[in-house]
């Protein structure tokens, strides 16, 4: 079996790498994940992680983190290559929740679930890059970057507030 490693050149470290991939503004969203991907023109795949405080203590701020670059680690070779992955917490699934709840909701969060999710939105990320490009709904930037359109406001954009 072919061991799997994520070395530190695989990872996003730097401000201006996650600003890159925010700037892409290519963002794709399920009930526990929020996916921002964007081409690097490189020959490997790049993860980044950004767990919000808002998500609890620091304990499962980590276990959160941990989980993620697992199911990134384990599944790099399912991803395509040439892209940064910008994997976070989604901001609904916290809100569905009261604390209590939210607080065994992280207890019973597997790795499975979030496999799962990583590898929907990596799909539906690019099986919509591929429309995008053809169907005319993105538009160019003045740095002639596409720029996808948030799906759930129509033509308003979004961007990540920190």
């Amino acid at each position: 079996m072919k061991r799997l490693y994520l070395p530190k050149s695989r990872r996003l470290v730097k401000n201006e790498q996650f600003k890159v991939v925010l700037a892409q503004r290519r963002r794709f969203s399920d009930n526990l994940l929020t996916l921002y991907i964007a081409e690097n023109g490189l020959d490997e795949s790049r993860l980044g992680i950004s767990v919000g405080k808002f998500l609890g203590s620091a304990v499962v701020r980590n276990r959160l983190k941990r989980l993620l670059r697992e199911a990134f680690r384990q599944n790099q070779g399912q991803l395509p290559s040439g892209f940064d992955y910008l994997l976070m917490i989604s901001a609904q699934w916290p809100k569905k929740l009261d604390r209590n709840e939210f607080s065994e909701a992280v207890k019973q969060l597997g790795f499975k679930d979030v496999q799962e999710s990583l590898l929907k939105l990596v799909s539906e990320a690019l099986s919509s890059g591929s429309s995008r490009k053809n169907s005319g709904s993105s538009r160019k930037n003045s740095d002639s970057s596409l720029v996808a359109r948030d799906s759930k406001h129509g033509s308003r954009e979004t961007e990540l507030q920190r």
